[in-house]
């Protein structure tokens, strides 16, 4: 595993970053009300995005993945100039009820420049518009729509998946459900998840959540996944892909997972991290001084995180082994298999 370097400036740096944030409101989910509100402002915010982008060299494109229900769903495209590593499959945060595919264009604008490759954001349906199966079931079609080749010129290169909070829970279920679909999940080679959320009905850390927490209202973390999920007991809760931590993982590519000491649901990064290693190569880094959201602030921290995130990815792609399977190396007695890991033969 890489280590992200944090010294004691860079922690310093995030203690006096947290101190701000002690004073700002938490993120509270208690209606409906209020995530449209914030979702109308988030899209006001958003005016001239695209011209933002264009000065950068970046190309903006939409297309439309075809859910189960009829639905389409927007996707949008990132490209950046020259030639095309991979794909970045991203979903986005906002605890299901806030956010679209334009929030994250400042991180995904960095993906594209720092690893070459193009990013499928997807703009799913908000728990304000769908249950949260309408929301599984937009991410599923996204994948499927990129893994079959829906993304001209990139048909045939390595995807990397890519989900942030609540994003991060829609990737993981993602990847699950695409376990039955082998050769789809055969493209993938790679996932990186911030700080999600895998246990529906709540892990020990979410559970202990006081009103101290930074960024979200400890206390009311069970709440609002009681209310995204209003007709499930807690065993229903807890059933994959709706919990992935609790799937059957084997299959799942290597993956990088990030999470910050202080954020609640940390228990659920560590968690999915150790089933996760079972099957494949799994690099965690669990933060200090770090809340939730901590790779979106004005830190050093967030710099260096990213950082790694990027070398990271294009680690990935640098293993993805020739088109036809594994590679052997029989006199050295070793094997890489698709996502370039060895093994003795």
């Amino acid at each position: 595993m890489t280590p992200i370097p944090l010294d004691e400036a860079t922690l310093e740096d995030a203690r006096q970053f947290n101190r701000k944030l002690a004073r700002l409101p938490r993120f509270r989910v208690r209606n409906r009300v209020t995530p449209r509100l914030i979702q109308a402002l988030l899209r006001l915010s958003q005016l001239g995005a695209d011209r933002k982008l264009a000065r950068t060299g970046i190309r903006v494109e939409t297309d439309f993945a075809a859910a189960a229900d009829g639905v389409r769903v927007p996707l949008r495209i990132l490209r950046p100039t020259g030639a095309v590593r991979g794909v970045v499959l991203e979903i986005h945060g906002g605890g299901w009820v806030i956010g679209n595919a334009r929030m994250d264009d400042r991180l995904n604008a960095a993906m594209v420049q720092a690893c070459h490759v193009a990013v499928v954001s997807v703009d799913y349906r908000l728990a304000t518009q769908a249950p949260l199966q309408g929301q599984l079931d937009d991410c599923l079609a996204a994948a499927r729509w990129l893994l079959e080749g829906g993304l001209a010129g990139c048909e045939h290169l390595p995807v990397i998946v890519v989900g942030e909070s609540a994003g991060a829970h829609l990737a993981a279920a993602t990847l699950l459900r695409l376990r039955d679909e082998p050769a789809l999940l055969r493209r993938v080679h790679g996932a990186v998840l911030y700080y999600g959320v895998y246990d529906l009905a709540g892990t020990p850390s979410v559970h202990q959540a006081d009103a101290d927490t930074l960024v979200l209202d400890g206390p009311g973390i069970p709440a609002g996944l009681r209310l995204l999920t209003p007709d499930l007991d807690d065993a229903a809760r807890r059933r994959p892909p709706l919990s992935p931590l609790y799937g059957e993982l084997e299959g799942l590519p290597p993956a990088l997972l990030l999470a910050g000491a202080l954020d609640p649901l940390r228990d659920d990064t560590t968690g999915m991290a150790n089933r996760w290693r079972a099957v494949a190569d799994v690099e965690l880094h669990l933060l200090p001084e770090a809340p939730h959201g901590f790779i979106r602030f004005p830190t050093a921290m967030a710099r260096l995180a990213q950082a790694r995130v990027h070398g990271w990815i294009r680690e990935r792609l640098n293993r993805v082994p020739a088109i036809g399977g594994a590679r052997r190396n029989v006199a050295g007695g070793q094997e890489q298999d698709r996502w370039g890991q060895s093994r003795r033969v």
